[in-house]
């Protein structure tokens, strides 16, 4: 199968993400992505054992440290880029030290930071191995971990080198995982491209099925909508924020029910689905979402987690400006919109779902 290869377009730091089958096995060439010949690549207990050997492949040079960490949300703290920083310091590593995050979301979020923040910043190499990470954390430079006020209050903006997308990596991912990377892929459709969204309904099984081709063409025109976003938007001054359709929800939800007990995309999955009812589109539409994430497997309720708590989560929201709640609603499927106005009794009417 073909490699293909995009460019998330920021002038002079501008990078490409690739995206093809056999592309650790390959021994594709990292190692002229390094700023210098030393490296350290973040993952986990999880990943570690089945890549860690293929990605070495790729560098071809005798400086790779590794630093694992346990899986689960409930590793992204300070806590753990503290003993990221701490490695660094102690092994001398200098500014052309390269981090490299070989994981999911949770693993590049982490080591993002931790290259943002070592000598206010060093290089920084994506290669994402869980679906949710390669449509949508690996691309874009949002790096950061959670608080417990709130989802990834504490961040930085920092682009990568490249994003290297193997999709052989899905082979080895659990169901839940898989399903759960659906949610974000359905919300590029949802948000802006109506014909993806539609080849989605039709495709949704073989995706499921983790049919080679269809999850190419998934991965890739959602990483196309993502560098499009953020080559206008880098730091979600505007238009970026519409990524974050079924968020506010979302985000509150994990927050409520404590990190990890429901993975990210299944609390995104239940939130578009409450945003699309909160924006009151056509009926037919609203059946069609709900319809689609129910297909991939994925929650279409909130959980009883008390609709006091999701209000009490969401005032931490970081799209939250003036003390005002803005949400990311939609016009009509492919046609979202960022706003302050917004009907109160809609909302509450969403919020009230999560009680018992």
């Amino acid at each position: 199968m073909a490699t293909h290869t995009l460019t998330v377009d920021l002038g002079d730091r501008s990078y490409p993400i690739v995206i093809g089958t056999g592309l650790l096995d390959s021994g594709f060439d990292l190692f002229c992505y390094l700023e210098g010949s030393g490296c350290l690549v973040i993952s986990n207990e999880t990943v570690s054992p089945l890549y860690l050997h293929k990605l070495k492949k790729c560098l071809t040079n005798d400086e790779v440290r590794c630093h694992s960490i346990p899986d689960g949300e409930a590793q992204k703290s300070l806590a753990t880029v503290e003993a990221i920083l701490d490695e660094l310091v102690e092994t001398r590593a200098g500014r052309d030290t390269t981090i490299i995050a070989l994981g999911g979301g949770v693993v590049g979020d982490i080591a993002g930071f931790a290259a943002a923040c070592y000598m206010r910043g060093v290089a920084f190499i994506q290669v994402p191995t869980t679906l949710l990470a390669q449509v949508d954390s690996s691309v874009g430079g949002k790096t950061g971990v959670n608080h417990p006020g709130g989802k990834n209050l504490i961040g930085a903006f920092h682009q990568p080198r490249i994003v290297l997308i193997d999709t052989d990596t899905l082979s080895t991912l659990p169901d839940r995982e898989l399903r759960a990377g659906l949610a974000e892929v359905i919300k590029y459709g949802a948000i802006a491209d109506i014909d993806f969204f539609a080849w989605l309904e039709t495709n949704m099984q073989p995706l499921l099925d983790r049919d080679a081709e269809a999850l190419t063409y998934a991965i890739r025109r959602s990483c196309e909508i993502k560098a499009l976003v953020v080559a206008e938007d880098e730091r979600e001054s505007g238009k970026r924020a519409l990524l974050n359709f079924g968020h506010t929800f979302g985000h509150a939800i994990e927050n409520s029910m404590g990190y990890g007990e429901w993975l990210h995309g299944e609390a995104v999955a239940a939130g578009m689905v409450m945003a699309a009812q909160m924006s009151g589109i056509d009926e037919d539409e609203l059946g069609r979402l709900t319809a689609l994430v129910d297909a991939a497997g994925l929650p279409i309720r909130p959980p009883l987690a008390g609709s006091a708590r999701l209000r009490e989560a969401m005032q931490m929201d970081k799209k939250v400006q003036a003390n005002q709640l803005r949400f990311v609603l939609l016009r009509s499927l492919g046609d979202a919109f960022v706003t302050t106005e917004y009907s109160a009794v809609a909302l509450e009417e969403v919020l009230s779902m999560a009680d018992a």
